[in-house]
């Protein structure tokens, strides 16, 4: 259907990509005049980075590497590191995904060209990686060369009463610090290769879950011991950060300890807002509906943020981390960065910037500009 002239066409019609173009290329052009607050966007594919770039995105504020292990060759690898019974054993199933992760970082940076990226490294617990059932255990005893019992062995020890507050995150590259070194080798890798090619990359390492300083500084330590070591070995250095995500309250409360070590804040409104309201994501739909009806809630606090909780802690920890560090560079890749009320509260306590998904981009840009319009 045309949705302009109201025609209905019989069977496939060619398209092509929406453009910016007329009217509303003029009011995103006016938008950027006035705006303060950049809007990057949510990324984990060339392609989705290509999109939010074209909708005027100026670079990625959260791009999630655990979506990239689920393709066939890398997940068997990725089995064979959870398989793993030794750090050895890890290593070299790690070796076998370094190829995949860098040329995965490579087209994401590559898109971005000039822009930062900001890389989060591996958050969910390691069963999500894992078959679950029987048929699904067979084929992978299979392609391991293990028996079923010793597959299901390992997957019911990966099993937790409360895996978003258990083993994922940092805690999992803490555990497991050569998960930690692969990724750190595979995004500089990448960046190392396209500055060779003439581009200009600007990654930024993202470590997840932070709740006490010393969590980072061991993260950070893996993080720099690895671009020590491949720069010197590719006699060549890329500029880059590392920064942390703050999503669990305590971090918000000790945000002026955690800037001692961290380049950068990237809030983490989706499991802030869990933690803070000790809601279930997962789970808040056999509830919210009477909330909203009974008006204990007057909005879905996962769709708009709430400012004065949530919002208080984001307050808070700007402030304390810009005590310790005035240059810290902070902003929000929860699902709030796209939503204007969310995105104009941002602006409000000084966000360097919001991210969200690419064809939310267009809605943050003009919700950060109305912000500074209302300042005025």
């Amino acid at each position: 259907m045309n949705g302009s002239t109201g025609e209905v066409y019989l069977g496939e019609v060619e398209t092509k990509p929406a453009e910016i173009t007329g009217d509303f290329a003029n009011l995103m052009a006016l938008c950027d005049k006035y705006t303060k607050l950049v809007v990057r966007t949510n990324a984990d594919t060339p392609h989705d980075a290509e999109i939010a770039r074209q909708f005027g995105a100026v670079g990625i504020g959260l791009c999630r590497t655990e979506h990239m292990f689920f393709e066939n060759e890398k997940i068997k690898a990725m089995r064979e590191m959870i398989l793993a019974e030794t750090t050895e054993g890890r290593e070299k199933a790690l070796e076998k995904l370094l190829p995949f992760q860098k040329q995965d970082f490579y087209g994401i940076l590559k898109a971005m060209d000039g822009c930062p990226v900001n890389i989060r490294l591996l958050d969910p617990p390691l069963h999500e990686f894992v078959p679950h059932d029987i048929e699904g255990q067979k084929t992978m005893a299979d392609e391991m060369g293990v028996s079923v019992q010793k597959i299901q062995q390992r997957v019911n020890s990966l099993s937790e009463h409360n895996p978003m507050l258990g083993h994922r995150g940092c805690r999992l590259g803490n555990t497991y610090p050569e998960i930690t070194a692969m990724q750190t080798r595979a995004i500089l890798g990448a960046a190392v290769q396209l500055k060779r090619e003439g581009f200009d990359p600007h990654p930024e390492i993202m470590v997840p879950l932070i709740g006490i300083v010393n969590e980072f500084d061991e993260q950070e330590r893996v993080i720099r011991k690895v671009a020590k070591e491949l720069f010197e070995q590719e006699n060549i250095e890329v500029p880059f950060k590392v920064g942390t995500m703050i999503e669990i309250p305590r971090a918000a409360l000790t945000a002026d300890t955690i800037a001692t070590k961290a380049e950068y804040f990237s809030f983490g409104t989706n499991d802030l807002t869990q933690m803070t309201f000790g809601y279930s994501r997962d789970d808040i739909a056999t509830f919210l509906p009477v909330y909203l009806e009974k008006k204990i809630l007057k909005v879905d606090p996962f769709q708009v943020l709430d400012q004065v909780g949530v919002g208080q802690l984001i307050d808070m920890a700007v402030q304390k981390g810009r005590n310790t560090r005035p240059e810290l560079k902070c902003g929000i890749c929860g699902e709030h960065g796209g939503e204007p009320t969310s995105v104009k509260f941002c602006h409000r306590v000084g966000l360097d910037y919001v991210s969200c998904s690419p064809y939310r981009v267009p809605i943050a840009r003009l919700a950060a500009a109305q912000a500074k319009v209302e300042e005025a």
